[in-house]
């Protein structure tokens, strides 16, 4: 693939937030330092591109995007800032006007001329568009020393490719797409958006947690994968799938976890809970575990509502923490759908927000920054959301031909949770895999539900999850 890099600026606040801001990285937030920037992929398909000129494109599409970002910029304000420390080790994210180190967002601009929106779809891993996406195996700590959001944007053949990589340590994926949807919004001729940001972090949890983390002395060392500082290279041969299911697939998924009646008086399965229980139970299946292995599944929970007082929707940062749980291999084999659902729900009902505090609490007193992988032997995990209403960033030309995780943060098991295009209750899958794995998953037909599903697997990614 022949990319060349047109440009690359930075992108302010218009109208600049006056003084210096900072915000404490709170107990929420800390955990994802040693993870990788988060990544997302959209791609919009333009009819006429070949007919644009490049003054054009450059008028209509990228003038048009940079002017909405520092717009947009005036409210998430954050986002145009970096990390920082004290001499304690307490991170902040810190925004100054007159800051002459960080200048706001990064924006590159590229042209893939000879690709087509059909060459990016073809397949189903991440390898066709890595070179699309920033920061590739970029650590959120060097956000101490890099932006905190880097977009790059693409013109391909028919279409446009655009990469973004959020410092997961500033937000999660409820504020991903709350930014996204409102510089669309902004995009689209708004004067201001919708929904404003809760921008204040001390309201979830204040607290000063030092930690002694120094980010690698080479601002480029972690590209290659080899630093000390980057977590362990993923196992080899591991494949990544999109699994679509459709509006009838993830209902009759539910129902089939539904039809036991639990004896124990719990509520019924959520969508979630029945659809996550269907993945774990098959993939463990198709992984040949022993009856005595365990098998963790692990979920990126939104905690918003959880914690006492609730937070509002608009919150800016992280306010998700994993929740772990697990069985035997054999258990799961041996019952139906319900069982594994049943677990996952017992998990998820626990999880409320003396638990939050407590792990919270627990955290703080000795503090322990996991590596994106850490979720638990033979696991399943799950990040990103159904309720993200991906296929509606419009920028005012049409809405994505699709949506993404990019490459970072994945290892065997990890999963993402997509919108389906196809609307409705649709979930679209991303899954990470051993090769040997994935093959049996593909050929079984109770995981497939039914040929519908069959054909519509693609073809052609920590969050926090509504659970």
């Amino acid at each position: 693939m022949k990319i060349k890099i047109m440009s690359k600026t930075h992108v302010k606040p218009t109208k600049p937030v006056l003084g210096k801001k900072q915000f404490l990285l709170t107990t929420f937030d800390l955990p994802y330092l040693a993870f990788y920037y988060n990544q997302k992929f959209l791609l919009y398909k333009f009819e006429n591109l070949l007919d644009l000129e490049e003054a054009t494109f450059t008028n209509d599409v990228v003038e048009k995007l940079k002017d909405g970002l520092g717009l947009v910029l005036e409210d998430f304000y954050q986002l145009a800032g970096k990390l920082a420390k004290d001499d304690e080790g307490v991170f902040r994210v810190e925004y100054d006007a007159d800051d002459t180190e960080i200048n706001g967002v990064e924006f590159s601009v590229a042209h893939a001329d000879e690709v087509t929106i059909d060459d990016l779809t073809a397949e189903d891993g991440t390898a066709m568009f890595k070179d699309l996406v920033p920061y590739n195996a970029i650590l959120n700590l060097e956000g101490l020393s890099r932006p905190l959001l880097s977009v790059q944007v693409t013109k391909l053949k028919d279409g446009i490719a655009m990469g973004l990589a959020f410092n997961h340590a500033v937000l999660d994926g409820t504020a991903t797409w709350h930014f996204m949807s409102s510089w669309a919004e902004i995009c689209r001729g708004a004067q201001s958006i919708s929904t404003q940001p809760f921008l204040d972090r001390a309201k979830a949890r204040n607290t000063r947690v030092k930690l002694d983390l120094t980010a690698p002395k080479d601002p480029n060392a972690t590209s290659n994968g080899d630093d000390a500082a980057t977590p362990a290279a993923e196992p080899a041969k591991l494949v990544e799938k999109i699994f679509r299911f459709s509006d009838s697939a993830v209902r009759t998924i539910k129902s089939r976890a539904n039809s036991v009646i639990p004896s124990d008086g719990s509520k019924p399965f959520s969508t979630f809970q029945s659809l996550t229980s269907h993945i774990w139970r098959h993939v463990t299946l198709a992984r040949g575990l022993k009856p005595e292995e365990i098998t963790v599944f692990t979920v990126f929970a939104d905690c918003r509502r959880r914690v006492d007082p609730p937070m509002p929707e608009e919150y800016f940062g992280n306010l998700i923490q994993a929740i772990f749980t697990g069985t035997a291999a054999g258990l799961l084999a041996a019952h139906g759908p319900e069982f594994g659902a049943s677990v996952i729900q017992k998990a998820v009902v626990a999880h409320d927000a003396s638990a939050i505090d407590a792990r919270n609490d627990e955290w703080e007193k000795s503090p322990k920054i996991f590596q994106f992988k850490d979720a638990g032997v033979n696991c399943v995990a799950v990040g990103s959301s159904p309720r993200f209403k991906v296929y509606e960033v419009d920028f005012g030309w049409g809405k994505p031909e699709t949506v993404r995780s990019g490459s970072n943060n994945r290892f065997n098991g990890m999963m993402y949770l997509y919108q389906g295009k196809a609307g409705g209750i649709s979930i679209d899958v991303e899954i990470t895999l051993e090769a040997s794995v994935m093959e049996k998953l593909e050929k079984s037909k109770e995981f497939l539900l039914s040929e519908e599903l069959s054909n519509s697997i693609g073809n052609g990614n920590g969050n926090g999850v509504a659970v």
